[in-house]
């Protein structure tokens, strides 16, 4: 692996916009008292850093420097 910059910057945002979705969308709608699985939610959040490093990757590889 050359360069994993496509790779980390698409886990990271993965994972950080799920969480920043999760709270802007699901926690406003729940009342304090209910209980919410938090593995459940850092399970789906890795998920989904884990899909967008693999996005990052395709992008990084389709506007890639290409050997001649």
């Amino acid at each position: 692996m050359k360069n994993g910059a496509g790779i980390i910057i698409g886990f990271v945002l993965g994972l950080a916009g799920f969480l920043y979705m999760f709270k802007v969308l699901i926690l406003v709608n729940i009342p304090p008292e209910d209980e919410l699985a938090p593995g459940i939610v850092v399970l789906a959040a890795i998920i989904n850093g884990v899909f967008f490093s693999y996005v990052g990757y395709r992008v990084q590889e389709f506007f890639g420097k290409k050997s001649v």
